[in-house]
């Protein structure tokens, strides 16, 4: 049978919530610095390629986001219930602190 401590689940927990809000909140910072990079970016190569300095092969760049999403693994399940108190209170913690920041 499991045993189960509620001090130290709520320790994890608990901890998990703190540290999964400050990534949460530095996430939602540094999220918001790449998108303006990326806009900027991307604006700078439609000027460069209407000028024709450049030319981008833009199916090219959009095939490696599809092929990256077709590799994932069906088999962490048992990883993922072995870590679940933490990360519970982790995913907890980061909503909060990526919706605040």
């Amino acid at each position: 049978m499991l045993e189960v401590d509620p001090g130290t689940l709520a320790l994890e927990a608990g901890g998990g919530a703190v540290i999964g809000g400050l990534i949460g909140f530095a996430a939602k910072k540094i999220a918001k610095l790449l998108a303006v990079i990326v806009g900027v970016q991307l604006v700078v190569f439609r000027y460069l390629e209407s000028q024709g300095i450049l030319i981008v092969d833009w199916d090219a760049l959009s095939g490696g986001l599809v092929s990256a999403s077709e590799r994932a693994d069906p088999s962490y399940l048992e990883s993922f219930i072995s870590t679940l108190s933490v990360g519970a209170g982790f995913t907890a913690g980061f909503l909060i602190g990526f919706h605040r920041g």
